[in-house]
């Protein structure tokens, strides 16, 4: 066998035995999750699930239930990871919502994948399935009439495995700690701006995962170490197998073909955009928080400076900040592609 050919299938083995370990990996740290509100009976064929942890977002979570309702998931499968603010409370009463409970560590847990593998191996397979944070809003080119059932069977019928998106980062015109409209307000009202670019996306070998960095936080945080700065491209809608694995959050999986589904901002093929809500006003408690529990990076030492520039309330927006106008704007942008799909999904409806 020539040398590249050999270096090829083995890399593919070691690929192969890295995603097994990942979903074994989930499913030991699967059996420690305490089930709250089992629900998952309710699950019919064809419905669109929604995966994600939380804690302490008893604030986000009635935007975030109703936003994704509204696109058409009918089912919430939910880790609270030791939350003491009522947000418990709340989802136990949602009859679309199964709970579970867990008080292990986010940053020990692959900062809650092993938790949400296990239920993606569990309650995930045949179904689309997205998988988000709850200060994660999806919207994709013409969201506003077309469900994601409509969406997902687009995606079907194309032979599509999933659908890539942005992360976006939306902030208010003044410092961090106040936003634009009274809580109660849509996000977008409340952080109304974010940056156009620049983005720049990269592929990384050999899992052949993007890296998209870029936007409001490198410029205000990481403008002298860009290669630090947040990762911004995700594949939150996939339709599951078991066979599947998340390796690093929701920015890259196994097999690795399927990172080869999206390919950051300007790529024309169907995307979505995920609004994210990191700051509202709670982020400055949240920033001198977390410079104690070191809960949300590999290395927390390397973003101490980060968390300290967040908890003295910042302000983002500059001259060249634009207002969010909807999706619309985002598909003109070249934030999110639009592939065929404005052309076809009345037909696909």
């Amino acid at each position: 066998m020539a040398p590249g050919r050999l270096r090829r299938a083995w890399s593919a083995y070691r690929l192969r035995w890295k995603r097994r370990g990942l979903i074994w990996r989930a499913i030991r740290r699967g059996r420690r999750l305490t089930p709250l509100s089992d629900q998952t009976a309710a699950i019919r064929r064809g419905d669109v699930l929604l995966f994600a942890t939380q804690r302490n977002e008893v604030a986000r979570l009635p935007e975030f239930l109703a936003h994704y309702r509204a696109l058409g998931v009918a089912h919430f499968l939910i880790v609270d990871n030791d939350s003491d603010d009522g947000s418990t409370a709340l989802l136990r009463e949602q009859p679309d919502v199964s709970l579970w409970r867990i008080t292990d560590s986010y940053r020990g847990s692959r900062f809650g994948m092993d938790w949400l593998g296990a239920l993606l191996f569990r309650h995930g397979h045949g179904h689309w399935c997205l998988t988000v944070d709850v200060d994660e809003l999806l919207v994709y080119p013409d969201c506003d009439r077309s469900n994601l059932r409509t969406l997902t069977d687009h995606l079907q019928r194309r032979g599509l495995a999933g659908m890539g998106a942005l992360m976006l980062d939306l902030y208010p015109q003044g410092p961090l700690n106040r936003a634009d409209a009274p809580p109660g307000a849509a996000l977008t009202d409340r952080l109304p701006f974010f940056d156009a670019g620049p983005y720049r996306c990269q592929v990384q070998l050999p899992k052949r995962n993007r890296w998209v960095q870029g936007g409001a936080r490198e410029r205000v945080f990481f403008a002298d170490r860009p290669h630090r700065s947040p990762t911004l491209n995700k594949l939150p809608l996939i339709r599951w197998r078991r066979h599947y694995a998340y390796v690093n959050s929701t920015h890259s999986m196994l097999p690795p073909g399927l990172n080869d589904l999206y390919d950051g901002p300007g790529d024309p093929r169907l995307s979505g955009v995920l609004l994210h809500g990191k700051f509202l006003p709670q982020i400055v408690p949240r920033s001198r928080e977390e410079l104690q529990r070191r809960q949300h990076f590999a290395n927390p030492d390397l973003y101490v400076g980060y968390h300290r520039a967040l908890a003295a309330a910042p302000v983002l927006w500059q001259p060249a900040s634009l207002r969010y106008q909807g999706p619309a704007q985002l598909v003109g942008l070249g934030l999110m592609g639009s592939g065929e799909w404005l052309g076809h999904n009345a037909a696909d409806a």
